[in-house]
């Protein structure tokens, strides 16, 4: 039986909980330093919270401790491990090779995306260096998933499936750090991708101006869960720590209803890694919350509409186009409805995305709080934020409870509760009912509202015919309650391996192992070489997307010729130059710095 996880991303414990409550099996999230999202920080005991609620539902929590670290840190990051693994977190997701050369307690290390998973090698080093799971770059195909899980069967993947894309493999992006001085690598990025680029060729003519040419559509994996279980993935990633939890509440039901799908359709190969079942007071729709637009990214192969040159902006759900225009008004050819207060956009004619709010809807006739200036008819329309929607999500949108069955039996001297492996015995006198006893047995036992289960069956001896207090049934009750929470615990974890460093997957630039400690150098058996520190000479981003491509121009996968002549630069809007390496035989694209 192949056990399938939803992970969950929690920008704070109101996000973790909501995850947990609409159906995720694990919770990822940040603590106050050394993760990837510098500004989505929590305290430990937010941390702890999650950890005792998720744990009812054996819902595993993940603390992200992931980026690159400086030697003035290494103490405080082995102390917050330490400190992470005490209040009962089961994994903490890694960047920095030096954290295996500290003392650890017994946690799960899970390679970080950022540690540019794409290949068997790499996966399979990762295994032996210690790690238990590995994080798939976001770029590979469900083929090239399947071949690393076929090489490397005994290591568990973990893949994106839904949320923002960065353009550059992870953990290999610099240029925020060299334009910027704000490294990806320590957890805060200036999202240099999501910025408006001139596309100039060699001899300076300008083939594209002032667009979004590395900012990428949202990922949506939703239709390919089956074939991603299939390729060897068990687990399933949300992105989005500093998203809010509209986002998470919407997302996560959405993709727990499909892998629950796909399990009953096969049943005796899938099982969820969590417990209980979620009922929800509405009804998930991912084009409802933030996206960009979406698309499958690899996953078949190149695509031509990966990435959103127009804007970076969300732009969420088409409703429909602009018809009739008056002066306050207009109307939208389409079968959405609206209300009050939603957030409207479309592109206009200089391709900027433009917003506004809705004042009054009077069924499609629309009146904003002010007339958006370069609104035509014809013109697509989306909404980025619709109240209703958000109203249904603002209330209690999900209960969670795991179902169980209670057996009553008697004890020498009284009587005893059972759930599975669970027991509790009170002591009661045997007294014989004058009445049948079940109805109000069964009727005090189920009462668990407040608590995580609800009781699905009371099993009674044919026999049973004794009087018990409601009291004494209120006992046992509460006592079953503690005890089945209590079993909630983490299992023990394998620790990483301190006697079997193998040499890793080289790089042909050295900052490439992104080296910033003198524990990170002693694994590695080199100098201090992180380009945070030094600075490198190669790339500043490694793209699987393709300006050539993206555009028309890549011959190899039947494009027309290009008339321009190479190398093109791309130009930010301050002046600054980056040429473009086109590696056809890798089918990749540079991004270097221009001195």
């Amino acid at each position: 039986m192949i056990s399938l996880e939803l992970l969950a991303p929690a920008k704070n414990l109101e996000c973790g909980i909501a995850a947990v409550d609409h159906g995720a099996d694990a919770v990822y999230i940040g603590a106050e330093r050394f993760g990837a999202r510098a500004i989505a920080g929590n305290t430990l005991e937010d941390i702890q919270q999650l950890c005792r609620y998720a744990h009812q539902f054996a819902v595993k929590v993940y603390v992200t401790v992931n980026t690159i670290i400086y030697d003035d840190e290494l103490t405080a990051t082995e102390q917050l491990i330490h400190q992470l693994y005490d209040i009962g977190v089961d994994a903490i997701l890694v960047q920095d090779m030096g954290i295996l050369r500290m003392n650890l307690p017994p946690i799960a290390l899970h390679a970080s995306t950022q540690t540019d998973n794409r290949s068997a090698d790499k996966v399979r080093w990762l295994r032996d260096v210690g790690f238990r799971r590995a994080v798939l770059a976001r770029e590979l195909s469900v083929d090239e998933i399947a071949d690393i899980h076929a090489q490397v069967p005994d290591m568990p993947l973990e893949v994106f499936v839904h949320g923002a894309l960065c353009v550059s493999y992870s953990g290999l992006c610099y240029a925020s750090q060299h334009c910027f001085g704000r490294s990806a690598n320590r957890g805060t990025c200036a999202q240099f991708c999501r910025m408006k680029f001139d596309l100039l060729d060699a001899d300076g003519h300008v083939l594209e101006q002032q667009r979004h040419l590395l900012s990428l559509k949202d990922l949506n994996q939703i239709d390919h869960l089956e074939e991603l279980i299939k390729a060897g993935a068990s687990s399933f990633k949300i992105e989005g720590r500093l998203k809010d939890a509209f986002y998470v509440k919407n997302v996560v039901a959405a993709y727990n209803q499909r892998l629950n799908s796909i399990i009953s359709r096969h049943p005796n190969q899938y099982c969820r890694a969590s417990k209980g079942h979620v009922v929800y007071s509405f009804t998930p729709r991912l084009e409802k919350t933030f996206n960009r637009g979406f698309t499958t990214y690899f996953l078949h192969g190149r695509q031509p509409d990966i990435f959103s040159p127009d804007t970076p902006k969300a732009m969420g759900e088409y409703v429909g186009k602009v018809k009739e225009i008056r002066r306050d008004s207009f109307n939208v050819a389409g079968t959405a409805s609206f209300a009050n207060g939603d957030g409207l956009c479309f592109i206009n004619q200089d391709r900027e995305l433009e917003g506004f709010r809705v004042n009054r809807a009077e069924g499609n006739r629309l009146y904003p709080y002010k007339m958006p200036a370069h609104l035509r008819p014809g013109q697509a329309l989306y909404r980025n934020n619709d109240q209703e929607f958000e109203r249904l999500l603002s209330r209690s949108s999900a209960e969670r409870k795991i179902p169980i069955t209670m057996r009553l039996s008697t004890v020498d001297n009284g009587f005893s509760l059972s759930c599975g492996d669970v027991s509790v015995a009170v002591e009661c006198h045997h007294q014989q009912a004058e009445k049948p006893p079940r109805d109000n047995i069964v009727r005090q036992l189920s009462k668990l509202g407040g608590t995580s289960y609800e009781c699905e069956e009371v099993e009674l001896a044919d026999d049973f015919n004794y009087f018990i207090p409601s009291s004494v049934l209120a006992e046992l009750r509460r006592q079953l309650v503690s005890r089945l929470s209590e079993s909630q615990r983490r299992p023990a974890a394998e620790s990483y391996t301190t006697d079997r460093f193998v040499s890793p997957p080289s790089y042909s630039s050295p900052y490439l192992y992104n080296i910033a400690n003198r524990l990170a150098s002693e694994f590695y058996g080199m100098k201090e070489t992180a380009y945070e520190l030094k600075g490198g000479r190669g790339p500043v981003m490694q793209c699987r997307h393709c300006l050539r491509y993206s555009l028309g121009y890549c011959v190899k996968h039947g494009g027309r010729k290009p008339l321009w002549h190479e190398p093109l630069r791309l130009r930010l809007g301050d002046g600054r130059l980056f040429p473009l390496e086109f590696d056809c035989k890798h089918c990749q694209m540079n991004v270097y710095a221009e001195d």
